[in-house]
């Protein structure tokens, strides 16, 4: 189970929030590939916690579907099924639709400026060929719309999809510097609808945002 020696470790965090953070993060990136087996005291030794953390994070992975355990037997890698897009992507689209929808309505000055900033980092991201910084940015763009909703059920609902396209996210980030870049001019418009109280327009280039991605990753796959 290759493990990289030069990866940088989250700071402030419990042995477990670490654990998980870390491992997590490999799976997304195919450090650890789908179906390889999980060595917990490998694990252990590489992130310098005791196998007890690693134990308690695995167990957060499988309930995340990242990880199958089987107690006495083994802990393995969840596989990855490039089908799964065009069930995931449309779902979250739906929902990420209506929260811009919905923001549009309720979103503050103070968020319009912070969406700007963030897809102004997303930018350099990908310009600098960051795939999982840009990853994170992402995120952080579309679930501060999710929050500008105010709405329980969405961001429930999103953040569990979240965790199973993030596996599919990273590729799409890798690809050509022209395509990932389409996702810039995207929360731009999106920024705009946002800006100007229009709901129809946010919800409408929201949902391009993410249906873009899942033809095109599908077709890559």
């Amino acid at each position: 189970m290759p493990i990289p020696a030069n990866f940088s470790s989250p700071t402030r965090m419990s042995a477990k929030e670490r654990a998980l953070s870390q491992i997590q993060r490999w799976i997304i990136d195919g450090t650890l590939q789908p179906g390889e087996k999980l060595i917990d005291a490998e694990l252990a030794e590489s992130l310098a916690v005791s196998r007890t953390p690693i134990r308690e994070a695995l167990q957060l992975l499988e309930v995340q579907g990242l990880v199958s355990m089987h107690p006495g037997k083994e802990t393995k890698v969840t596989n990855i099924e490039k089908d799964d897009i065009l069930k995931m992507y449309p779902t979250l689209a739906v929902l990420h639709a209506l929260a811009a929808e919905m923001a549009a309505i309720t979103v503050q000055p103070q968020q319009i400026e912070t969406l700007k900033e963030l897809n102004l980092q997303f930018s350099k991201a990908i310009e600098a060929a960051q795939p999982y910084q840009a990853m994170e940015l992402d995120e952080q763009f579309h679930n501060l719309i999710v929050d500008a909703s105010d709405n329980a059920y969405i961001a429930s609902f999103s953040a569990s999809l979240q965790i199973h396209i993030r596996r599919f996210k990273y590729v799409f980030l890798k690809q050509q510097l022209t395509a990932t870049l389409a996702s810039v001019q995207e929360h731009a418009a999106i920024i705009e609808a946002l800006a100007k109280g229009d709901s129809e327009a946010a919800a409408a280039m929201m949902k391009q945002n993410l249906i873009r991605p899942m033809k095109e990753l599908h077709a890559l796959i």
